[in-house]
């Protein structure tokens, strides 16, 4: 599936802020959507499948702080850039630990917002493709039957043949035959791509001591 265009999504009150920020973005390429308050911003979000909301932390009705709250709650994905004004340092943290990936002062260097926006815009499309991977190893479980998976569970627990045999009651040639279905519904060509599937799935976590 072909990922929708990214949009930067600009709100602010302020008509010259967001004029600025607009024909910056633009003029770098970068397609734009402003919006002059969080709630206009809310209504045409359903709208926006990618990218990344840059946002003015101080605003009428709901505030850069309440509309990140909202985003959250409605697990919206887009990644947030909060602008704060001089003194506003502590709303900015506050904005950093509800989930905002950023944030920049007023006056704010033109480099440094586009080096952020990018940044934001690459963070959205790698978590629109890992999304994109665990949907489709999902949809590859769901076609294994209930043995299927018991005998993928063993092998990605590392067991041999002949201990997935012995704990599922079956013969080591049984489970041979189930082990290449497995391999064959879940487009494995190796035990290694089946682990990783495995770790997509979150059938298997990760560790390691980095």
């Amino acid at each position: 599936m072909t990922q929708p265009e990214p949009v930067v999504c600009v709100i602010d009150d302020d008509d010259a802020a967001r004029q600025s920020l607009e024909f910056l973005l633009t003029t770098a390429g970068v397609n734009v959507r402003t919006f002059e308050s969080a709630k206009q911003f809310l209504q045409a979000m359903p709208e926006i499948r990618s990218g990344c909301i840059v946002t003015d932390v101080r605003m009428p009705e709901i505030s850069g702080i309440d509309l990140l709250r909202e985003v959250k709650r409605l697990n919206v994905g887009l990644p947030v850039i909060v602008i704060t004004g001089h003194g506003d340092v502590a709303l900015a943290v506050e904005a950093m630990k509800i989930g905002a990936i950023d944030f920049l002062e007023k006056p704010f260097n033109d480099d440094l917002l586009l080096t952020s926006v990018r940044a934001a815009i690459q963070k959205d499309a790698l978590a629109a493709r890992h999304n994109a991977e665990v949907s489709e190893v999902q949809n590859k479980l769901a076609s294994l039957s209930a043995r299927e998976r018991q005998v993928l569970e063993g092998l990605v627990a590392g067991k041999a043949n002949k201990i997935i045999a012995f704990n599922l009651g079956i013969s080591p040639r049984t489970v041979e035959i189930y082990r290449a279905n497995v391999m064959t519904k879940m487009a494995a060509n190796s035990l290694s791509d089946l682990v990783r599937s495995a770790i997509t799935a979150g059938i298997l976590t990760q560790s390691g001591d980095d």
